[in-house]
């Protein structure tokens, strides 16, 4: 019988396979080790962007201005329209237009504060049963700064009244504190056209954490103040440049800075030709009342006309209080008005009625 022969040998003695295979069959057999480092995906949450300085900030919104230079001369320039249209006519225009801008913003902050009830609001105090008296307050401070007063480039804190005694200890020191890095940046901003400066401030205010509960009024109407401080407004001229009216799509915040300054200029000269029609119509309206109302005796007709031309809607106890004159007075030239064409009931109601002009 035969010795069984082994069949068993050992791979070092096999002069076929060397070291470099050994070393890359072993490597192969290794099939549940993870695969190197560098190719391994990224698990981890992304991490806290780093904060562009503000060198960076301040170059990009001039590399914006310079880009819309042309439509940016043809805003200014339309702001310079308005300022001397409202320079040559009656005081009310202004408040007309301050009006319907702090109107149009409270849609845009969330508030939705309608002509009527801010109207009987900022002229009589009157709130309804349903009517937010903090919201209403907000516009009607916001009335106040687009009709007058130091702007916010002399003092800030009592530009948006955070000088109240009783938040004098909780607010004053943190919005000093909050209110620096956007006043500073403000600053180094000053080789910018006003109407650029105030894009900017606008969009860098959240950044800044100003503002009340998340409140984008502040920055909408500082931001107005801001775009028409070049202008002579000491004598009844345009202390504020429209943003809002007619819509607050250059308001939106989103994209690059060229395109935030595109859509803002575009919003404004929107809102600002729209100011300058809306004029044209109660300049003519005026002078048609006058006419037709040449016949009538005493104070309460003209009186009547420079509310109406003030206000863009009013109640019969608005032009009472606005006026001086009698119940009996104001309700029977209101009737004789609107029978002639000159004003409108808007409400449809036989009770808590107002009117506007029919422009």
């Amino acid at each position: 019988m035969k010795p069984q022969v082994s069949t068993q040998y050992d791979i070092f003695d096999d002069p076929l396979v060397d070291a470099e295979g050994l070393e890359e069959a072993s490597e192969d057999d290794l099939w549940f080790l993870p695969g190197p480092m560098e190719v391994e995906p990224e698990y981890l949450p992304p991490g806290p962007r780093a904060e562009l300085r503000e060198t960076a900030v301040l170059d990009d919104w001039r590399k914006a201005e310079a880009g819309n230079a042309a439509h940016l001369a043809r805003v200014a320039g339309r702001i310079g329209a308005l300022d001397d249209r409202l320079h040559r006519g009656p005081e009310g225009w202004r408040h007309r237009l301050a009006l319907m801008e702090a109107a149009d913003l409270s849609w845009f902050a969330g508030d939705r504060i309608g002509p009527d009830r801010l109207a009987l609001w900022i002229s009589m105090r009157l709130s309804g049963v349903q009517d937010d008296t903090a919201a209403l307050a907000r516009v009607g401070w916001a009335v106040r700064r687009l009709t007058g007063g130091p702007g916010p480039g002399v003092d800030l804190s009592a530009f948006l009244d955070r000088r109240d005694p009783e938040n004098m200890a909780d607010e004053a020191e943190p919005f000093a504190d909050r209110a620096g890095g956007w006043l500073d940046l403000m600053a180094q901003a000053a080789d910018l056209h006003p109407i650029t400066r105030a894009c900017m401030g606008f969009h860098l205010w959240s950044l800044a954490g100003l503002g009340q509960q998340g409140d984008r009024m502040e920055a909408a109407v500082t931001a107005a103040r801001i775009a028409a401080s070049e202008g002579p407004s000491s004598n009844g001229g345009a202390i504020f440049a429209p943003l809002a009216t007619r819509g607050a799509g250059g308001l939106r915040a989103s994209g690059p800075s060229a395109e935030r300054l595109e859509r803002w200029l575009e919003g404004m000269e929107t809102a600002c030709l729209t100011a300058m029609r809306h004029l044209d119509d109660i300049q003519a309206w005026s002078a048609r009342a006058e006419t037709m109302m040449a016949p009538l005796s005493g104070k309460t007709p003209p009186a009547l006309r420079a509310v109406l031309a003030e206000w863009p809607l009013v109640s019969a106890p608005m032009a009472e209080t606005l006026t001086g004159a009698s119940r009996a007075a104001v309700q029977r030239n209101l009737v004789w008005m609107e029978a002639r064409g000159l004003i409108c009931e808007v409400t449809g109601q036989g009770r808590f009625r107002m009117w506007r002009t029919t422009t």
